[in-house]
């Protein structure tokens, strides 16, 4: 009891640690999980660890038998694996671009072949278990990559092409890794006879048609409204454990292939409910992966990790990390448009993750127990490439960054709440400006129609997100809160000013401040004159952005009273000669130069005084 008590406390810890230290949180979980285990064997009078995972009838005090802790992993493995699968979109494999196409396909390959081969002849593995560990290693991962990018201001298609990469190749890696695995245990020990081969087609067989066949099953349950809402989500969870089961039972070690099968095709159906599915499966990973990896790296041995104790385990590390990672991200960046530090800085961010950690573990049991020549390696070493991994990119990639000049010194892009017709005339304008543009709304049409202009924009609810989370947002400098809601405005420059407003944060003037004549509020405006509604009346009746080259002081004035007389066309902003945005308010107090240029929304005012 205390035992288990410990762990998820332990878990949770590591996890807000991790979230503290803004770090993936597979670090702090293997290294408690190490610490309870092996290490503490160091500690101990009689040699026994803190927490013992395995019990094998000897009175050691584990919490289960080998089989149990088996099934264990087996079933926690597979709900990963699903919620892993359901995130993969095929519109976002198509929409990512050659780059990214190419790293999770040629780039897997050349970390495949290459890390296979490796681990064949520096530790004289077999082919069969040397590839089952390349393809261990494929994987990256959102949840190692995001903590790191968070820290780091990038360029956007460098840290564009790292997410990415880590959120699809996820899948795609478990899948590999499945298959590999499959072939082998198809192969009972590495006899691949015709007998063999008919059972590990056998095994693809039974996975792709079982997870096929459950995910349209959940989808038209879904659809028919057979499920009632408040038993969603533990229904979906109930099914994915029973499709485990099930092809387990008609196929040895097909379950994780269905399970994944069943996620990617589910994630790419027409399914309302999956957002909110996905978010009980990404909070309920959380809590297993928590409980998990602290298991697992516990249940490693001093033995194990001596295994690792020589040159050849560096040898295999600097293969991997600094010949593989370049030699893949260099084929794949091939007549791109990024420049050689940025291919390099790419090349040296390339954590290994949760996926990888686990599913080797989980693989490594199973290999141990059918007594697979050199299977004893297999979670020691993708354990050392997980750690080795986290631990030098977390502490060195910020540098590493700023020596090699891909770290963005100035931020200029602008946050916009609210995706309405006049955050999007505005948004759009900015864009072609060449201007980094994110829209935040919490209605789906309005974010869905901004999509459709061609401008990023994220369903958000600004009560409860944390956008600092976002690495998309490493590289916002100004705020700009455009709603019809006087509070949403208000409530966003106070809760975001400070992370996304450094170089403006502005907002629309409420109705209410419009009829307080002489009582403007703070300056942070747009306009002291024009509120949501009169703004949303002039992009109606004119949907233009217009902009001005000004050559002096005195000529903006007299802009600005034209436009004043003008009740179609709204001054928004003025850009001085370096790029940055002042509002029409604050700017009226500051002495224009020649160059600077001033934006208005509306109708195009006609000129009718000389430009002096």
């Amino acid at each position: 009891m205390l035992e288990l008590g410990g762990i998820l406390i332990l878990g949770i810890l590591a996890q807000w640690v991790a979230w503290r230290l803004k770090i993936p949180a597979i670090l702090p979980l293997i290294l408690i999980g190490l610490l309870v285990g092996p290490i503490s064997t160091l500690i101990t009078e009689d040699g026994t660890k803190w927490i013992e995972p395995v019990w094998n009838g000897n009175n050691n005090g584990g919490l289960f038998p080998r089989e149990r802790l088996f099934n264990l992993v087996s079933l926690a493995i597979s709900i990963i694996l699903f919620e892993g699968g359901l995130t993969l979109k095929k519109e976002e494999i198509l929409n990512v671009g050659p780059v990214i196409l190419k790293l999770i396909t040629l780039g897997s390959l050349v970390t495949f072949v290459g890390a296979g081969v490796s681990a064949h002849y520096i530790f004289d593995l077999s082919w069969s278990i040397s590839f089952l560990f390349a393809g261990l290693i494929i994987v990256t991962g959102p949840t190692v990559i995001a903590p790191i990018l968070r820290n780091i201001p990038l360029k956007r298609d460098v840290s564009a092409v790292l997410k990415w990469e880590g959120i699809l190749i996820d899948p795609v890696g478990a899948l590999v890794a499945v298959l590999v695995f499959e072939f082998i245990i198809a192969g009972e020990g590495g006899n691949f006879t015709k007998e063999a081969l008919i059972e590990f087609g056998k095994i693809v067989f039974y996975g792709t048609t079982i997870g096929v066949a459950s995910a349209y099953t959940l989808f038209y349950s879904i659809k028919w409204k057979l499920i009632p809402h408040y038993l969603m989500n533990v229904v979906v969870l109930a099914i994915v454990l029973a499709v485990f089961v099930l092809s387990d039972a008609l196929a040895h070690e097909s379950g994780l292939l269905s399970v994944v099968i069943m996620g990617l095709m589910l994630g790419n159906m027409d399914v309302k409910e999956i957002k909110e599915i996905l978010h009980f499966k990404e909070s309920l990973s959380l809590l297993l992966i928590s409980l998990l990896f602290i298991l697992l790296s516990a249940n490693i041995n001093i033995s194990d990790l001596m295994l690792l104790y020589n040159w050849k385990t560096i040898l295999l590390f600097v293969v991997v990390v600094f010949i593989l990672r370049p030699l893949s991200v260099f084929l794949s960046t091939t007549n791109s448009t990024l420049t050689t530090n940025e291919k390099l800085f790419i090349s040296w961010v390339g954590p290994r993750g949760i996926v990888a950690a686990g599913i080797a573990s989980l693989f490594g049991l199973k290999l141990i127990m059918l007594k697979e020549p050199g299977a004893e390696y297999i979670t020691p070493l993708v354990f050392m490439i997980v750690l080795g991994t986290v631990v030098l990119n977390a502490t060195t990639a910020r540098a590493f960054a700023k020596i090699i000049g891909v770290f963005l010194k100035t931020s200029d892009g602008i946050l916009i709440v609210g995706a309405s017709k006049v955050s999007i005339l505005i948004a759009s304008y900015l864009k072609q400006k060449n201007r980094h543009v994110v829209l935040i709304d919490s209605n789906p049409d309005h974010v869905n129609k901004a999509k459709k202009f061609g401008l990023e924009a994220f369903g958000v609810n600004i009560y409860e997100s944390d956008l600092s989370e976002n690495i998309e947002f490493n590289d916002i400098a100004y705020l700009m809160a455009l709603t019809g809601s006087s509070t949403v405005n208000k409530y966003a420059l106070n809760k975001f000013s400070d992370n996304f407003g450094n170089k403006g944060a502005f907002r629309l003037i409420s109705s209410d401040e419009m009829k307080e004549l002489g009582d403007n509020p703070e300056k942070s405006l747009l306009s002291y004159t024009d509120d949501f509604i009169n703004l949303s009346e002039v992009v109606r009746d004119y949907p233009e952005v217009n902009e001005i080259e000004l050559k002096s002081h005195e000529h903006y004035s007299d802009i600005i009273s034209l436009l004043n007389k003008e009740v179609h066309s709204i001054p928004v902003f003025v850009k001085d000669n370096n790029g940055k945005i002042y509002t029409i308010p604050l700017y009226s107090e500051i002495n224009v130069e020649a160059g600077h240029k001033l934006m208005y929304l509306g109708k195009k005012i006609e000129l009718e005084f000389n430009n002096n």
